[in-house]
C-alpha cells in the first residue's frame, strides 16, 4: 500500500461528490464500511477530532454509493443499513437515488 500523503475532510468530500454531509458522516462512522486505512481520525485538540478520507477511500465510497443507487429499492435498503437517523434518511430519500 502506498504512503498516504493527502487526506480530505468529509465536508470537502460531500461537496466533491454532491452528497449529504450527515449521510457520509453516518457511513464512515463505522470504519468497517470502507477498507482499512481509508478512514482516518485526526485529533485536533484534547476533545476534538475530525474524520478524513484518503483518495482511495473517496473512490471506494463513490463506488459504494453508485452501486447502492442501482434502483430505488437498493437505495432505500442501503440507507436503512448504513444510516441510523430517520431524519437523515428521510432528507436523503427526498432527493431520490439520482
Amino acid at each position: 500500500m502506498a504512503t498516504v500523503t493527502q487526506v480530505y475532510a468529509l465536508n470537502h468530500v460531500a461537496r466533491m461528490l454532491g452528497e449529504d454531509l450527515e449521510m457520509l458522516e453516518a457511513i464512515v462512522s463505522n470504519d468497517d464500511n470502507l477498507s482499512y486505512g481509508n478512514i482516518i481520525s485526526v485529533h485536533t485538540g484534547t476533545d476534538e477530532s475530525a474524520t478524513v478520507l484518503t483518495a482511495h477511500g473517496i473512490e471506494e465510497l463513490r463506488d459504494m454509493l453508485r452501486d447502492a443507487r442501482r434502483s430505488p429499492e437498493h437505495w432505500s435498503d442501503f440507507l436503512e443499513d448504513f444510516v441510523e437517523d430517520p431524519d437523515i434518511i428521510a432528507r436523503v430519500k427526498e432527493n431520490g437515488p439520482r
